[in-house]
């Protein structure tokens, strides 16, 4: 029980440490050093006392004290006099249930971490790490690139920051465009990594929740631009509809198979209306573009409402001439196979770069649905074979065996 609660407490708390302490030591590694030093403690600490009332505030003052000691070795080494050191930390350490104790720096972090002196394939990939959590792997299969290759670019934008004196604030409004698409770039792929889990009991499922304030205080902040309010239209369109992605067995419910009686109405109604104001002040870019599929999908309102397959391939097209990219066609691929049969789908998929899809799971899927419609049992088995074994969350593998056992 208490290795569980020590989990759930650094899969939640984790973010907003990080962000809070980077914040104010001016110290990426430190952050994180401190924070990884807190979860040890933890993990010795609440084996022998138990879990404090509030864990994550107990992590962040263990983490704080840390990197204050660190910062006082120093010191030391400086030729400077340290303070005096802090008492030893208790379970119920004083102010743990402050629910206010840990400032929350994730957005201020965010903008730090997007700065135009670091490498522009570095900003998502450094953001994903701090603020969201994600490990090296993860990110480096967001963006399909070796795990090496994505580690150094992680070392690169941190000493960058360092010897760049990039201020630890959220910039002033003029310098805000030209960090913002690396900021909502960034924010897709976090928010596709925690909403990928159907089931929503991911290590970064509660990312996707915390999104819903994340782009209301972007929009806040940018109240005429149209892509922050596209995106926040589109994660609430997302978000309204996770309580029909699984059923009663925990599987997957494909988006097209879901009741949309199930459907968080008040959350699409804020979509709609982000997604209203985001034409009403500019032209649609891609987010626009991503928000209105959505925005499709969700005008379902009784489970015998034919999908919208047409306006899907339509606004795929539309979407292509923003971003034409190998995701953005294998969802194309999707809604061909409903409109014009799933050959004419096979053979989209076939002519995408197969080499740098290799290891995506949905790449596999897909073709698997295909290839199962067009009646080729035995590949469609191993693209089904490929996909489970390249991993996938359980909701996920679960729909996958279902699909893979029906042929057999």
């Amino acid at each position: 029980m208490m290795r569980e609660a020590l989990t759930i407490a650094v899969r939640t708390a984790q973010p907003r440490i990080v962000a809070a302490l980077a914040v104010r030591f001016r110290d990426l590694d430190l952050a994180e050093e401190a924070f990884a030093d807190a979860c040890l403690r933890a993990a010795e600490v609440w084996e022998r006392d138990g879990s404090p009332s509030d864990s994550a505030a107990w992590l962040y003052r263990v983490a704080e004290r840390f990197a204050l000691q660190i910062l006082r070795a120093r010191r030391i080494r400086g030729g400077l006099l340290p303070d005096a050191p802090d008492p030893e930390p208790t379970v119920e350490a004083a102010m743990c249930d402050d629910a206010s104790l840990i400032p929350d720096d994730r957005l201020r972090l965010i903008f730090v971490c997007c700065h135009p002196a670091v490498a522009a394939e570095s900003r998502a990939a450094l953001t994903l790490r701090l603020i969201c959590g994600l490990s090296t792997g993860e990110i480096a299969r967001a963006f399909l690139v070796p795990e090496p290759t994505l580690a150094q670019r992680l070392v690169r934008a941190k000493r960058k920051i360092a010897e760049a004196g990039i201020r630890f604030e959220v910039p002033e409004p003029a310098a805000w465009p030209e960090r913002l698409e690396a900021v909502l770039s960034t924010l897709e792929v976090a928010y596709a990594r925690a909403h990928e889990d159907a089931a929503g009991t991911g290590s970064h499922a509660g990312f996707a929740s915390e999104m819903l304030g994340l782009t209301a205080l972007l929009c806040e902040l940018l109240p005429r631009d149209p892509e922050v309010a596209a995106f926040a239209a589109l994660v609430r369109y997302a978000e309204a509809r996770r309580p029909a992605r699984v059923d009663g067995e925990g599987i997957m419910i494909p988006l097209s198979e879901q009741n949309p009686a199930l459907w968080d109405r008040s959350l699409i109604g804020e979509a709609d209306a982000y997604l209203e104001h985001a034409f009403s002040i500019g032209s649609a870019g891609a987010r626009g573009v991503q928000a209105a599929l959505h925005g499709a999908w969700c005008s379902r309102l009784t489970h015998d409402d034919p999908p919208p397959w047409p306006e899907i391939l339509k606004l795929y097209d539309r979407l292509l001439m923003f971003r034409d990219d190998p995701f953005v066609r294998l969802n194309r691929a999707v809604a061909v196979a409903e409109v014009y049969g799933a050959a004419m789908a096979l053979a989209d998929i076939e002519v995408l770069d197969a080499a740098r899809l290799e290891g995506f799971a949905p790449y596999h899927a897909v073709r698997a649905d295909c290839l199962r419609r067009l009646s080729r049992t035995k590949e469609a088995i191993a693209a089904y074979d490929t996909a489970l074994a390249l991993g996938s969350s359980q909701a996920e593998k679960l729909w996958l065996q279902r699909r893979r056992d029906e042929l057999r």
